[in-house]
């Protein structure tokens, strides 16, 4: 499966791929990979099905066996800058870093550089012979927090297994809009919004997600949440916690309009308004190391915009709770 200069994996259909192209199922199970380059690589034959090559808008059916062997290509359209990481280990196998709220991950339109690419192909230049620079998973631009990133091709293939097989466990903490009075499990398809592209919502025909929420720590109209993901949709925590009524506070695109609880003091409507990304958090990762099978756990802290936002909803339930008195 695993080879030290080659770019390997094997994948089963699922039913919900079943009928699908091969293109677009691909770029569902190996989301690591560009759709592009999956295209590339079923027409040259690097990408197979059930040991036969097949054309991009072939479609495939539930059980069949997906085969990867392909050369990596090197990415030399991004370029090396030197932006501090905040790493919380590394090996020669794995890199686990902090990432700060503001930095975008991967390189696109509209953010050529400054991103965590730019800044890995400084910090560990073996990177750019990996997919997509060694990025297996991604936090959004405005979402602070712990992930890991592939330094070797055997941990790539690793870690991307361990994600398609859920056995990678990642932990969020969140606070959300109203005062919950215990924890959920959100089990929702997630697609693209039928109306607006750039946005995802729950829709019938989406892939399915599934999030579970655990309650923290509730204030007088806001609660903190440990969120635990068993897929990674795209704004997977920010679509369910919006789709439950409850969205994170600052969510910019799925938060609505700035609500205020009632008996708001000047300092909290401050510190609300003043929070403009979602409060969203990747505390801890688990994961288990691709070389040894050792099982390694990393936690991060809040970073010092969230836990202002925490004291702040904190100091106002306790003013609340005295008036009562």
């Amino acid at each position: 499966m695993t080879s030290e200069n080659r770019i390997t994996g094997q994948y089963t259909v699922p039913p919900e791929l079943s009928d699908k192209r091969l293109d677009q199922a691909a770029a569902d199970l190996m989301p690591e990979h560009s759709r592009s380059r999956l295209q590339s690589w079923i027409k040259s034959g690097a990408l197979t099905v059930n040991g036969q090559t097949r054309k991009p808008r072939d479609k495939v059916m539930m059980g069949d066996s997906l085969a990867l062997d392909a050369e990596p290509e090197v990415q030399v359209t991004w370029e090396a800058e030197p932006i501090s990481l905040d790493v919380v280990y590394e090996d020669e196998h794995l890199l686990v870093i902090n990432k700060p709220a503001g930095l975008v991950v991967h390189p696109a339109a509209g953010h050529a550089d400054g991103t965590l690419v730019n800044a890995l192909l400084n910090y560990a230049p073996e990177v750019e012979n990996l997919p997509r620079a060694g990025i297996v998973h991604r936090l959004d631009k405005d979402t602070s927090g712990i992930m890991v990133v592939a330094r070797s091709l055997i941990a790539h293939t690793s870690l991307v297994g361990q994600l398609q097989t859920r056995t990678m466990g990642r932990e969020y903490e969140a606070v959300v809009v109203g005062a919950l009075t215990g924890g959920a499990t959100v089990d929702a398809p997630i697609g693209r919004h039928p109306q607006d592209r750039k946005r995802m919502a729950v829709v019938s025909g989406g892939k399915p997600a599934v999030t579970h929420y655990r309650l923290l720590e509730r204030f007088s109209a806001h609660t903190l949440v440990r969120c635990k993901l068993e897929s990674g949709r795209t704004h997977q925590i920010r679509v369910h916690m919006a789709h439950v009524r409850h969205p994170l506070v600052g969510d910019p695109v799925y938060g609505g309009r700035l609500r205020l609880p009632k008996g708001t003091t000047e300092e909290l409507r401050e510190v609300l308004a003043a929070f403009t990304r979602q409060a969203l958090h990747a505390r801890q990762l688990t994961l288990e190391h691709p070389e040894t099978g050792n099982i390694m756990s990393w936690e991060v802290p809040l970073p010092d915009d969230l836990a202002h936002l925490i004291d702040a909803l904190r100091k106002h339930a306790r003013e609340l709770e005295d008036r009562d008195f």
